[in-house]
């Protein structure tokens, strides 16, 4: 008796073990075909109908897809007998409907937006990141995986895309985000449980594809061989729903593993895992953590299995399973789910419109050709005219005169019998289905393109916008889930940029630029400065610091903008009234074209712009004129500065000077006084009044040694003033 399958996979990997969860290989590989089970389980019903829309929606004239098994059989060919066979037209008419959701979501794109959280975020690396994500969408063909993600969604009610990583070449170990397409939806399988519509709460998911026996031992050498594993899995139900021919089915597995820690919270406001890095330095340098608290940490695992050995493995980078989900209508009934997209409802009046169309062209077909209808003997001598009147263009038709009524009167010529008309019934009905598809599907005329009684332009657009309400949920849900998916490349980008490197962005107009990125650096914004001249050559960004969030914004692309832009210029620039604000008006709208040196053309026509309408800063002469006034102005104050010198020293002169004609009064005065008294006195002391006197005029300067030490400083004060004029000013006497 062979071995069960799933018994030998248990004993082929019960020697390998996950160091971190304590996980074997055989219990992961049990838990991949218990969680296949119950998605499979849970979603069996809902994705049976599903697929019967999407059946549907592609049904043509070729596959009648539209038609149902039994009716077909009773209106095709029996035996061979075409006889008796009815027509089975089928005129889709919901690939319109369709495209009229996801071509809506084409030209306006939902794209996120980052924005800064934390005091820790910055503006500027807010933009980077933004500019970041587009380059990664760009390199990606992210447009690509969006519409398929819409069209499966809006089609039948669920569609998928996910985030990659991969080298950016063979020779380099620095990686790459990207943005894949899952065409194939029905090959996800994601956690049933799940309550927020985009999956962001999903614990496991299993994405499923087939591979070839010759592709499968290219690309796993070391793996079992496929005839081996079929071997193994003889009488193994489970076992077989992985196998399928000469291939076998190959399946990623996400999983989260919640792992229990302490979070600690520091004096500072910082706060850290214990045992991380942060907590190992504060615990070094003696600062104890003020409280603390257990939190769970979501670490994402990835395993490649086919089912019978697990082929790959690695952790996951981000904190989300990166498999982003796209809803259209979801229900849960009676604990089942249903999901459903714009076709369902439409599907019975699809179907009558095919009927009612069919039962028309059988009616008219079946319908003899309308005849001729005459007397006998009118067509006598002239039978092969009448007889190929229905197939050739005779330009007359004649009839036997000689026929009369028998008193010799001529009688009426031949006319053609009324030809059958299509039922009025039949044509109300088909109306009435034409109808009941628009009512099932939320479109009605005005979003179909349909003439209605509006005039203005705006009345138009109002109603097209109200007829576009009963499907906006569907561009709603995919601007969630591009909202989600932005949420991750964003928490990615830190983890995957993680070495100083160069990073490409993409501007808002589509213009590309580079950017340096250093996740060593403790700020989130650095300017980086020429060593020699000490000017800024550029800026460094770590965009690992601080909190980031998306929020998403809907609306025409850049280029639509643009061009409406022009074109709102063009009108403004013509008869406003104003020479020079219809000039600026007409420069915008040149500038915002695409025509082939449209930006040449722009520069020339702004050279015919008066001086200073666009307020781009000082031209070369306002420069000029502003130097020479900086340059008067320091002279000036320098001419104050001396004429304020001057008047002091003169000042000081004047002090001294009547300081010593004091002194000559005051000598003047003792010698008249002696004089006074010298007949009273005698020699001596004569003798000494006059040496106090002189001695004291010795101790005081004269008038005649002051002034040349006074002059002398301020010649030196005139020397100080600039000796040449600013360029322009007029030489002294001019």
């Amino acid at each position: 008796m062979a071995d069960d399958g799933i018994e030998t996979a248990k004993a082929v990997a019960s020697d390998k073990t996950d160091k971190k969860s304590g996980k074997t290989d055989g219990d992961i590989l049990d838990q991949v075909r218990k969680r296949m089970r119950l998605a499979t389980t849970a979603y069996s019903s809902s994705r049976e109908a599903e697929l019967d829309d999407l059946r549907f929606y592609a049904g043509s004239p070729d596959n009648q897809w539209q038609w149902p098994d039994d009716v077909l059989n009773t209106r095709g060919a029996t035996q061979g007998d075409t006889l008796n066979a009815r027509p089975c037209l089928t005129i889709n008419k919901l690939p319109q409907h369709v495209h009229q959701v996801t071509n809506d979501q084409r030209q306006n794109r939902p794209a996120g937006k980052v924005i800064p959280v934390d005091d820790k975020a910055d503006i500027e690396v807010a933009e980077i990141l933004d500019g970041m994500v587009r380059h990664i969408e760009y390199i990606s063909d992210a447009d690509v995986a969006y519409d398929t993600a819409c069209e499966n969604q809006v089609t039948y009610g669920e569609g998928y895309f996910r985030i990659l990583t991969d080298y950016i070449d063979e020779e380099s170990f620095n990686q790459d985000i990207k943005i894949g397409r899952i065409r194939n939806s029905f090959s996800v399988y994601m956690d049933p449980l799940i309550q927020d519509p985009c999956g962001s709460d999903a614990e496991w998911v299993i994405v499923t594809s087939m591979m070839s026996e010759d592709d499968f031992e290219r690309e796993y050498p070391d793996a079992t061989p496929v005839k081996t594993l079929q071997d193994q899995g003889v009488g193994d139900e489970d076992f077989a729903e992985w196998m399928d021919g000469n291939s076998v089915t190959i399946a990623e597995y996400f999983y989260i593993e919640h792992v229990s820690k302490t979070l600690n919270l520091y004096q500072d406001g910082s706060s850290a895992i214990d045992g991380s890095q942060e907590a190992d330095t504060y615990k070094s340098i003696g600062l104890k953590p003020i409280k603390t608290r257990k939190t769970s940490i979501r670490q994402v695992k990835w395993v490649k299995t086919n089912g019978y050995e697990i082929l790959d493995r690695k952790d996951w980078p981000g904190k989300w399973i990166p498999i982003i989900r796209v809803i259209g209508n979801e229900f849960e009934i009676e604990g089942e789910i249903h999901i459903s997209g714009l076709i369902r409802n439409a599907k019975d009046p699809q179907r009558m419109y095919n009927y009612w169309a069919s039962q028309e062209a059988e009616m008219l077909a079946l319908a003899p050709k309308a005849p001729f209808i005459g007397y006998g003997g009118q067509f006598e001598g002239y039978e092969r005219q009448w007889k190929t009147a229905n197939v050739n263009n005779w330009p007359y038709l004649e009839v036997n005169e000689s026929v009369t009524d028998g008193q010799g009167n001529p009688l009426p010529l031949p006319q053609r019998a009324q030809s059958v008309q299509a039922s009025s019934g039949i044509l109300q009905a088909k109306l009435g289905a034409s109808d009941d598809i628009k009512s099932t599907m939320g479109q009605y005329d005005a979003s179909l393109g349909a003439a209605g009684n509006e005039k203005s332009g705006k009345a138009i657009l109002a109603r097209e916008k109200q007829a576009d309400t009963g499907t906006y949920h569907y561009v709603d849900n995919l601007a969630r889930a591009i909202r989600y998916g932005t949420r991750q490349i964003i928490d990615l980008i830190p983890k995957i940029y993680d070495t100083k490197r160069i990073a490409r962005i993409i501007g808002l107009d589509g213009e590309t630029d580079q950017i340096l990125i250093d996740p060593g650096m403790q700020q989130p914004v650095a300017e980086q400065r020429d060593i020699m001249t000490n000017q800024m050559i550029g800026k460094i960004y770590n965009p690992g610091i601080g909190r980031y969030d998306v929020c998403v914004t809907t609306g025409p692309s850049y280029m639509t903008k643009r061009q409406e832009t022009s074109e709102a210029m063009v009108q403004l620039s013509q008869g406003g009234g104003n020479p020079q604000a219809e000039l600026l008006m007409k420069y915008f709208a040149i500038k915002n074209m695409d025509f082939p040196e449209a930006q040449e053309f722009a520069n020339s026509f702004k050279k015919l712009l008066p001086p200073g309408i666009l307020d781009e800063g000082e031209n070369p002469q306002q420069q000029q004129s502003q130097q020479q006034i900086q340059q008067l102005t320091q002279m000036v104050q320098q001419l104050s500065q001396a004429v304020e010198q001057e008047k002091q020293s003169t000042d000081r002169m004047k002090v001294e000077n009547d300081h010593f004609r004091a002194d000559i009064e005051a000598y003047r005065a003792e010698t008249e006084r002696m004089t006074a008294l010298a007949p009273a006195i005698g020699p001596n002391e004569i003798q000494q009044m006059v040496i106090k006197t002189v001695s004291e005029l010795l101790q005081t300067p004269s008038l005649e040694q002051e002034e040349p030490r006074l002059l002398e400083q301020n010649e030196m004060h005139m020397q100080g003033m600039p000796q040449s004029m600013p360029p322009g000013m007029p030489p002294q006497g001019m």
